[in-house]
Order: C-alpha cells, then structure tokens, then sequence
C-alpha cells in the first residue's frame, strides 16, 4: 500500500510544497484520541506526537489535527514513532462545538468527500436532526448522503412515508434505507462508495454505524453494543475518530455517536440547508431582515402562506441565533485567551530581564 491507497490524489500533490519533502514525509492521520494520534505512511500504522511547535503556534482547535489530515512528518526509531510537524491544505473539514456549555471548536474530521447521515427508522428518525447534520456538512462543501438503517423493522409503507417527508423539504438529496441483517443492502451501500474516496459515518448512538462498518469489513473489527431498552437510545461504542480501508480501496472514517450538534459560523451551509428560505429571503424588503418580527420580510409571508414549512421555518432561525451566539462567545473566548497569553509572555520577559 501506498499514500495514494490513503487518497493522496493529484489535489494534495498539488498542495504539497516540495522543498519540506527534503525533510518530511507524508503520512496521513488515521485515529485521534484526545491528545494522542495515530498515522499512516503508506506502510504502517505509527503513533505520532505534535511537535512543540505546532502546539506553541496554534491559535485555536482548527489548527490541530484531525483524523483524516494530510501532514508533514518525521519518523524515527525505524519508523516506530512519528513527529507531526505541519498539516497539509484541507479539501474539506467537519466541525462542530464542543459538548457542554464549553464554547469552543471540536474538530471531526477532514478531506472527506461525502458523508453518511445514519438515522434509524425507529424512534431515532428525526427531521430536524437531519438539517442540523446538513448545515455542518454543507457549511464543509461535503456531499451528503442520507443512510435509513433498521429497514427490517419497518414496513414497506412506513419506510416510503418518511423517505417522502425527507424529499418533500430537500427533493435533490440523496436517501436510501438499508438492514444490516440484509446482505443485497450491504451490496447497495458498498455501491454508493467508490475505491479512492474518503467517507464518514455521522448520527447518534446506537443507529447502527458500527454494525455497518463492520459489514462492509467483513468482519467483526469494532464493538458493537445495542440500545438501551428504557429509552432506546445507543450507548457510545465508537470512542475514537478513525480512518479504516476497505479491501475494495474505501476509506470510511467512524466517529463516536453525537447527542448534542452545535454549529456556529455556519451561515452557507444554512442558505445551503434551506434554500428555499434562502431564495424567498432575496425579496425582503431590508437587505437585513431578520425574518423574526419586521414588516414586508417575505419569509414570514411565504410561512404564513404555507410556502415554507413552519418547522423548516423555526429550526432555521433556532439554528441561526445559536450560531450567533455561539460565534460572539467564541470570538469574546480567543481575546481573552489572546490577552492572558499576552500577560503570561510580559511576566516572564520581565522576569528575564531581572536575572
């Protein structure tokens, strides 16, 4: 195997600058877990550190590596141990805020070419959801592609009903429902992948990620767990973000299920999500509008007239003041980082100076 079997195509050749070749080599991140990373040169999985560097200069979470990045490296101890210097330009990247009250940036995963939305057709299928992944993947110029697992529980009429509800408020996106007990399903999910490309598995817990992804390795390589029966809602298998080859030459990436999906300066990927708000927006009377309360704002008028669907209507503006509000905490966060990072440098210049 070679970094081209990892997706090294000819647009992160491009990217590559070839004078640090001189000294780096390029291998790309294929777990991450918490502070600790793994990579891959081609050859073999090594466990990697960030040079001091790299942490010293970053200015926020962006600036760290994501399973999925391309990076300048170094290795040692025939190659059992690498050093990440620097990343390489990203065709994409996934990002959402952290969990919690936390306001901060908790990177995904980069260089993805499309991503996998899995909802189940039980009580985990949710419209709302769904747009809420859509803005985080629209927002990183990633195809989506909607996965409807746990087909076998539900009828022929059922399954037909809420894939009609998904295409009645996005017609051109992409939908199919699969069984991971169904090997002619795992057939057409392994259709929709193409030797080459990098995919990611995104929903909650317990809709069947794991299960899949061990499907189309043919094998039981990761742990599965099953829903809890009170609520039947998942348990976190996946604990880890990783990149894992298929023999056909995809490179899927499982992320840990997500119960919490902030997303802050998201404002493409919602004209994206919802363009029909979008483009009723364009006839507002004020370039400004905030589409809540003003007088000629045509998005409220094409509510009122059953032109967008109220829900649409009302996820979006929901979603909308959380990335406001989000983006001024965040902002407020990295000055007062930046002015605490500033004191700390004069107190220790100062007592420099008197040695």
């Amino acid at each position: 195997m070679t970094i081209k079997n990892l997706g090294f195509n000819p647009w992160f050749q491009g990217k590559t600058d070839p004078e640090k070749l001189k000294n780096f080599r390029i291998s790309r991140i294929i777990s991450v877990n918490k502070d600790s990373f793994v990579v891959n040169n081609g050859i073999k999985d090594i466990f990697a550190e960030v040079t001091g560097k790299l942490i010293f200069s970053a200015d926020s979470p962006l600036d760290y590596p994501a399973v999925g990045d391309w990076v300048y490296t170094q290795f040692f101890d025939d190659d059992s141990l690498a050093i990440i210097h620097e990343i390489l330009p990203r065709r994409s990247l996934l990002r959402r805020k952290t969990a919690g009250k936390q306001i901060n940036l908790q990177l995904i995963a980069a260089n993805i070419d499309t991503a996998f939305i899995v909802q189940s057709l039980d009580s985990n299928f949710n419209l709302r959801r769904l747009e809420r992944y859509l803005v985080m993947i629209n927002e990183s110029h990633i195809d989506p592609l909607v996965l409807l697992s746990k087909s076998d529980l539900q009828s022929a009429e059922e399954i037909e009903e809420k894939m009609t509800m998904i295409h009645q408020l996005m017609p051109d996106l992409p939908v199919v429902a699969f069984s991971n007990q169904n090997i002619s399903d795992m057939d057409r999910v392994k259709a929709l992948m193409t030797p080459g490309k990098t995919y990611c598995l995104l929903g909650s817990s317990g809709v069947g990620k794991t299960t899949l992804l061990n499907n189309l390795l043919g094998k039981e390589l990761l742990e599965t767990q099953s829903v809890r029966e009170k609520d039947n809602k998942g348990k976190h298998t996946t604990a880890r973000r990783q990149l894992i080859v298929l023999n056909t030459g995809v490179l899927v990436i499982d992320t840990p299920g997500m119960r919490e999906l902030g997303n802050f300066d998201i404002e493409n990927g919602l004209s994206d999500t919802f363009d029909e708000i979008a483009e009723v927006s364009n006839q507002c009377r004020y370039s400004d509008c905030s589409h809540i309360q003003e007088e000629g704002c045509a998005v409220l008028a094409a509510m009122k007239e059953g032109i967008i669907s109220e829900d649409r209507y009302q996820n979006y503006i929901k979603m909308r003041k959380e990335s406001d509000h989000y983006q001024r905490s965040y902002l407020e966060k990295r000055q007062k980082d930046k002015q605490f990072g500033k004191m700390v440098k004069s107190v220790m210049k100062h007592k420099k100076n008197r040695r």
